[in-house]
């Protein structure tokens, strides 16, 4: 028997008890006939004393050890003299009458602590020692906590785990797939899915009803902090169901997944349309923990005669609060964060009320103090409150106020990460204009079905259509999104047309689907969650990389097992693929 006990379970109720441990060694501490060494595994650590007075060979043997050494350890538990507060097991220790090493280890290139020396690089190029490190493993254990959630909650409700194919069809829409070469069907290839839409849809044909899966979906994209290349859904559908069955499901899950990790109660969750979220933050998953809603000034400022408001096609701003005292050098330091390249705005302006309830500008010149009130009045601005502004064009300057704002709230420290404020965005366009193409695109994906009211504007006025769709957002981070679907065979194919699709080429990539129309399909609607992005959250974080167990690094390479990788010329040949490797650099 390796072990009797873990090293996170003993307390003082366990005192004169024998028990065995394993673990690894985390430290060492050495004090002349004493020796004292830090036992660690996943559920905690346990001091392990050794004496020379008691037994001099386990003083030895103690002493003959390194850290990361997997060791097991017989003893008695003892009440510590010197009691750990800051560890449950703090208040024992056990002395040691039998020590030995199941598995020595190199010493490990960086510290493995809650505060380690080691950049991220070489921590993910060792993951498996940093997973070792407290905090790394709670975020594993605490996605594993709310995995368990989710499939109470949804089993609890009826709905059926089913798992999909991964080796499917690639379709020309949404984000570059992953293709996988097939060696039986020489010139062929399987997609790796972006996710289970079409097979959900065909269960619900199928009578599936309700239907979930926690499952891996891939995208060949750009990445980011909150985006790899492999992620993780939950993935659901339900058949006979309008967009309000769907909403209150599902804001029921976050509800209970918040109040089982935080134990907060969350009410009922607001919802806004698509237009109001753009209007009112900029972006169509505004955080709502904190105010600075955008307050338009174009009828305010017209005939000022201040060129820059004069052309402007948009003139926008935000009131932060309690931040008139900002100096020049402040000042100077956000107009320069506006005018970064990615933003491209070329000045902000202000407005400043003193303590006296005085209006003072950056635009003085142009606009004296009865003009000044009325902004005062627009932005409902108090004594101590600062005015900020920008104007181009619309959808430039809303995006540059929109991370001006996150930007502020970040820090003035409104973005606290206990704080849960989530958000139902409703009612987005249906479809989106290329330029570059020509042609619309559906803004979520070919399926989602137009509000019925809307559907006579197909043809008259598509970029007038509302989306049956709808997305859950969780301070500024969409974590899910879905719609009602189209489920009439004629709807869909008017969604192809319009989508440029000739009848051939939606025949070809979606005529598994549209058949199965023809054989009674239920009304229904789903939605996907990102489920890395929810524990992320839920941990207090937006960087999803250290909630996942083996993570790819920004370049989208896993540098701990270096892939991806050339594969041998074998392969590359039954494949039929006709590359010659590169030869390693």
């Amino acid at each position: 028997m390796y072990r009797t006990h873990t090293c996170g379970e003993l307390r003082l109720s366990h005192v004169g008890q024998t028990v065995t441990l394993s673990g690894w060694i985390q430290r060492r501490r050495d004090f002349g006939g004493m020796s004292f060494l830090d036992l660690r595994d996943r559920y905690g650590l346990t001091q392990l004393a050794f004496n020379e007075g008691i037994d001099a060979q386990m003083l030895i043997a103690a002493r003959a050890v390194n850290r990361e050494f997997v060791v097991q350890a017989i003893g008695t538990v003892v009440e510590r003299e010197n009691k750990n507060p800051q560890m449950p097991t703090g208040e024992v220790e056990i002395r040691v009458t039998a020590f030995h090493v199941l598995n020595a280890a190199k010493t490990p290139p960086f510290t493995i602590e809650a505060e380690t020396d080691g950049g991220e690089e070489l921590r993910m190029k060792y993951r498996y020692l940093d997973i070792r490190r407290a905090p790394v493993r709670e975020k594993l254990l605490l996605r594993n906590r709310i995995n368990m959630m989710v499939r109470t909650y949804l089993n609890d409700l009826g709905f059926a785990d089913v798992e999909t194919p991964f080796l499917i069809k690639s379709t020309p829409e949404g984000a570059r797939d992953f293709v996988v070469p097939s060696r039986v069907h020489h010139g062929q290839f399987y997609a790796l899915p972006q996710s289970p839409q079409t097979f959900k849809q065909l269960l619900m044909v199928a009578g599936m009803d309700r239907y979930y899966q926690i499952v891996r979906c891939f995208r060949d994209e750009d990445l980011r902090a909150d985006r790899q290349p492999e992620f993780t859904q939950i993935d659901c559908e339900m058949a006979f169901a309008e967009q309000e069955d769907i909403l209150q499901t599902f804001e029921g899950l976050l509800k209970h997944v918040i109040q089982e990790v935080h134990g907060q109660t969350i009410g009922s969750i607001p919802r806004m349309t698509y237009d109001d979220a753009m209007r009112l933050y900029g972006n169509d998953k505004p955080d709502i923990r904190f105010d600075m809603t955008f307050v338009e000034m174009n009828a305010l400022v017209a005939g000022s005669s201040f060129p820059v408001f004069d052309h402007a096609e948009l003139v926008v701003g935000i009131k932060v609060a309690g931040c008139a005292p900002y100096t020049r050098k402040q000042l100077d330091a956000l107009t320069d964060y506006v005018k970064r390249p990615q933003l491209g705005m070329s000045g902000l302006i202000w407005m400043k009320v003193d303590e006296q309830g005085q209006a003072t500008s950056s635009v003085n010149k142009f606009f004296d103090e009865p003009a000044l009130k009325n902004w005062v009045d627009a932005f409902d601005a108090q004594a101590g409150d600062l005015v900020l502004v920008l104007a181009g064009g619309a959808n430039k300057t809303r995006k540059a106020l929109s991370e001006l704002r996150m930007h502020l709230a970040e820090t003035l420290g409104l973005r606290k990460p206990d704080v849960f404020a989530p958000l139902w965005v409703l009612d987005f366009p249906l479809l989106e204009w290329g330029e570059e193409a020509g042609r619309w695109f559906a803004m979520h994906h070919p399926f989602t079905s137009p509000k019925p009211e809307d559907i006579p504007l197909i043809d008259q006025d598509p970029g007038a259509v509302r989306a049956n769709a709808y997305d859950l957002v969780l301070n500024g981070n969409e974590i899910g999104g879905g719609s009602i679907r189209i489920h009439d065979r004629a709807l869909q194919q008017r969604m192809f047309d319009l989508l440029g699709f000739s009848k051939e080429e939606a025949l070809a990539q979606f005529g598994f689907l549209m058949n199965a129309f023809e054989y009674g399909a239920p009304p229904h609607g789903g939605i996907a969650f990102g489920f890395d992005r929810l524990v992320a959250l839920m941990g207090g974080d937006e960087v999803i990389r250290d909630y996942i167990a083996f993570p790819k690094n920004n370049a989208g390479r896993d540098v701990m097992i270096d892939a991806p990788s050339q594969i041998n010329p074998t392969q590359l040949t039954e494949l039929s693929l006709g590359i010659t490797p590169e030869k390693p650099a």
